[in-house]
């Protein structure tokens, strides 16, 4: 619960920092559409394919376990419903990811685009900022047919 409140009570304030930042190419909060959705929105917007390595997003204790255990919002099932046709999941994808893909969040921090040779400087500024668990969860790719979101069980 603690580690909870203090990540939703957590203010983005690094966006501000890395939008000045000329490697930045776009940035979103993940909010209501949970981080599928709006890696989506930056696919979509970006006309890019976005590939996500799902062991490397960064989850609260024990959450797998809740949601694996029924523990999850009605709304991450409405949000699969409105996107899911855009979206390639691994084989044996378990529901519980699925669900925890797809959560809409108060407060779930920021998802940023930018160019590899920013990147340092990208992770620095959230570092600055309090943001210790920020990192590398994926990368954009040329858009081709199909899914505009990838999302890879761990490489």
């Amino acid at each position: 619960y603690d580690s909870l409140v203090r990540t939703t009570t957590q203010l983005n304030t690094p966006g501000p920092l890395l939008a000045e930042l000329p490697g930045v190419h776009a940035m979103t909060d993940v909010t209501g559409f949970g981080l599928a959705g709006h890696a989506l929105e930056i696919a979509r917007a970006s006309a890019c394919h976005v590939i996500v390595d799902w062991s490397r997003v960064p989850l609260l204790p024990d959450v797998r376990e809740l949601a694996a255990a029924g523990y999850f919002t009605g709304a991450s099932a409405r949000n699969w419903g409105g996107y899911s046709s855009e979206v390639q999941l691994p084989d044996a994808w378990a529901p519980a990811d699925q669900a925890l893909l797809c959560d809409p969040q108060t407060s779930g921090g920021l998802l940023v685009s930018c160019d590899e040779a920013a990147l340092g400087e990208v992770l620095a500024v959230f570092a600055r900022q309090g943001f210790e668990q920020a990192c590398v969860i994926g990368r954009c790719a040329a858009a081709g047919p199909g899914a505009a979101l990838t999302v890879r069980a761990g490489q």
